[in-house]
């Protein structure tokens, strides 16, 4: 089982007609925020896979084709922002996925930007669901698909780029095997981009990363 996860930057490794030939081998793809609906859109129809996403910061409630249309999610995807859903597997049945994305409010403007308070209401309002999965499945989640890392895991000092301290809580309470994120930018090849948290391994896919499901990183 593999997946592409992306957040935060065009790449042309991926925007790119090759894009089917590199990723062939790739199940799934995931969209860890600041995105736009046609880069999206452009990896669902070369890759003919299915494409989970949530919000970064920088995105806005509609955005528009270079025909003219005015859309409010990419098409052909699936935003999972503050819900569960099953990704394809046909070993084990479904991956489970949840989406929190957004970041930390840092200025005026509310668009996918929340206080520490407000994410922790938000993951709060997932354990229903979670639980249901660990009736029917005997696990609460195997993948957590954020924008902005937990508190003190690849986040950076400024305000913009504090990590959330409710995905701590989250990950010592349900145990995902995988929390992903974007939002701090690596440039730097000594950057720490795995850690592990319990039993979670928290990965930064920025800007791309093929991950394999089954392979233990940190």
């Amino acid at each position: 089982m593999k997946i592409l996860a992306l957040s935060d930057e065009v790449v042309d490794v991926v925007y790119s007609p090759q894009v089917k030939e590199r990723f062939a081998d790739v199940d799934f793809v995931v969209g860890c925020g600041d995105l736009p609906f046609y880069y999206l859109e452009f990896v669902v129809t070369a890759l003919a896979k299915p494409v989970f996403y949530v919000h970064g910061n920088h995105d806005r409630p509609s955005q528009y084709l270079s025909d003219g249309r005015l859309i409010q999610t990419a098409e052909g995807c699936l935003p999972i922002e503050d819900q569960t859903c099953g990704a394809p597997d046909e070993r084990k049945g479904p991956l489970l996925l949840a989406g929190l994305g957004g970041s930390l409010r840092y200025n005026d403007n509310p668009m996918h930007q929340y206080s520490q308070i407000e994410m922790h209401r938000r993951a709060l309002a997932l354990a229903p669901q979670l639980l249901l999965n660990r009736v029917q499945r005997g696990r609460y989640l195997d993948i957590l698909l954020c924008h902005a890392p937990p508190r003190g895991i690849h986040d950076l000092p400024d305000r913009a780029h504090t990590g959330i301290d409710a995905f701590l809580d989250f990950m010592r309470r349900y145990r995902p095997r995988f929390l992903l994120h974007g939002h701090s930018h690596v440039y730097r090849n000594d950057t720490v981009t795995a850690t592990r948290y319990y039993d979670t391994q928290v990965l930064n896919v920025y800007p791309y990363r093929v991950i394999d499901f089954d392979r233990v990183y940190v």
